[in-house]
């Protein structure tokens, strides 16, 4: 039986990857770590609770004892590390916990789980530590091009700048200790059960109270689109079939202008709510002042997890859109 550790398992991205792992292997025992701050909502996992394959601590990772005690008391086989302070805007009015949270805490369970498992040769050759990071390390690109594994970093704000640093820590445990560890960088990611704070559930909230839409600038920023659960996908394939010291870019060859993809979202509403008193949810839309260090663009070349290791994200963006908008629609008109 395969021990795993979750950590930031009652995350967006991390909720629904131990849903997913929980029903794909029903011989793991998985291991949630979670500080459970703002971001965090335990309700997705309510299923598993009453599991004997499923256990929660709430540790936050910046406490070395703490991640010590998990680590050699849980003994686990592999880490799946996505804790992180994530949301940019918190990161430029306050930086602190992004340095903590997504350095400091990174290094601790890294370097616990090298002294746990350098202690048996078999350990160390099988036991995995995934680390999971985002495009935003690579900075922003122009109207082409695409971020490639071996682009060079340039990240533009705290967060990225932050999570820079810690792939940089996980690439030097594999060349300095030959440790078995993966890094993913994946773009934008969207679907059910995001934090409210993001754009796709702000653009729905906003809509839906009849509140105006904010749009940073004139909403010409682009990005690519992942679904959560092809991320998912993607991080259990990384995590099996990764090569070791190698970095896996994942993305949803899906890219859209903010100001598109804000449209695009008040048309379904408009389709599967009604228009409401301002006729289209469109006329709702406010142009903001633009936060500092805003990438232009990014985009993903997913070609090497495709070609090395065989996945490729759906290509029906149209129809988990959709499903992402209605299971907003029912979250915040249940309230």
């Amino acid at each position: 039986m395969k021990k795993i550790i979750v950590t930031g398992g009652a995350g967006f991205i991390g909720s629904n990857l131990i849903l997913k792992l929980f029903k794909d292997y029903p011989d793991w025992t998985i291991m949630n770590i979670d500080k459970l701050t703002y971001a965090s909502d335990q309700s997705y996992l309510k299923p598993l609770r009453d599991s004997e394959r499923y256990y929660f601590k709430k540790i936050d990772l910046v406490d070395r004892d703490e991640v010590k005690d998990i680590v050699k008391s849980f003994k686990p086989d592999g880490v799946i590390h996505l804790a992180a302070e994530s949301h940019v805007d918190n990161s430029i009015t306050g930086p602190g916990p992004f340095i903590q949270s997504n350095i400091v805490g990174t290094f601790n369970i890294l370097e616990e789980c090298r002294q746990l498992w350098v202690e048996n040769e078999e350990s160390w050759t099988k036991n995995r530590f995934l680390h999971v990071s985002t495009d935003e390390v690579y900075g922003e690109l122009e109207d082409d091009g695409f971020f490639k594994e071996n682009t060079p970093y340039a990240p533009n704000s705290p967060y990225s700048a932050s999570k820079a640093a810690s792939d940089m820590i996980v690439r030097a445990y594999f060349q300095t200790y030959g440790m078995n560890v993966v890094t993913t960088n994946c773009s934008n990611n969207y679907g059910p059960h995001q934090h409210d704070e993001k754009l796709i559930p702000v653009v729905i909230r906003k809509a839906l109270g009849h509140e105006p839409i904010p749009v940073y600038g004139k909403g010409q920023n682009v990005r690519d689109w992942l679904f959560v659960r092809d991320h998912c996908s993607a991080l259990e394939t990384a995590f099996l079939k990764g090569k070791a010291g190698e970095t896996y870019n994942i993305g949803g060859n899906n890219e859209w202008k903010n100001l598109d993809l804000v449209y695009k979202i008040c048309d379904i509403l408009n389709e599967e709510v009604g228009k409401g008193p301002e006729a289209d949810y469109k006329n709702l839309i406010s142009f903001v002042t633009d936060r500092p260090g805003h990438d232009f663009r990014y985009a993903i070349d997913a070609s090497k997890i495709k070609n090395e290791l065989g996945w490729e994200p759906s290509p029906d963006f149209d129809g988990m859109l959709r499903e992402t908008i209605l299971w907003y629609v029912n979250k915040y008109n249940s309230k």
